[in-house]
This record gives C-alpha cells, sequence and structure tokens, in this order.
C-alpha cells in the first residue's frame, strides 16, 4: 500500500472514532440529530479552549470523560446527568 493510502486511512479511521465520541455521549440523541446544535457546541468548547478558564475546562473535562469511559455504557447517562 502506499503512503498516502495509509495516511488516509489512518485519518478515516481517526474521524470515525471522534464521531463515536459524539454518539456515545448521547448528544445525537440530546439534539435530535441537529448538526447546528452540535457545532455550535463544539465552537463553544474551542472558544472556552482560548480563553482564561482554558486549563480549569481541560482538566474538568479530562476528569469527566476518564471516569465515564471506566463506566458501563448505561451508567454513563446517570453520571451525565450529576
Amino acid at each position: 500500500m502506499r503512503t498516502w493510502h495509509v495516511e488516509r486511512r489512518k485519518r478515516t479511521r481517526h474521524l470515525i472514532e471522534l464521531g463515536g465520541l459524539v454518539v456515545k455521549a448521547g448528544i445525537v440523541e440530546l439534539t435530535n440529530d441537529d448538526r447546528a446544535i452540535i457545532y455550535g457546541a463544539m465552537l463553544w468548547i474551542a472558544a472556552k479552549l482560548q480563553s482564561r478558564e482554558a486549563e480549569h475546562a481541560r482538566n474538568l473535562w479530562a476528569g469527566k470523560g476518564k471516569e465515564a469511559f471506566d463506566l458501563k455504557p448505561h451508567e454513563v447517562q446517570k453520571a451525565a446527568q450529576t
């Protein structure tokens, strides 16, 4: 396989995994698959990560994400509500 083909497959897999996180977090259902809402939320996240509160947000979100990865799928929604 050529290098560009391998790189394209890596990129595709990476994008699929990122999309999977959106689904896993329940965002698709919670927004009724409204891509404007999802994109707007991502823009809000990006703005937060460029603000003075970036370090606090990273620490908070990393902690919640690590905790959620350790939970069973049905427990994630309960944890998100707290």
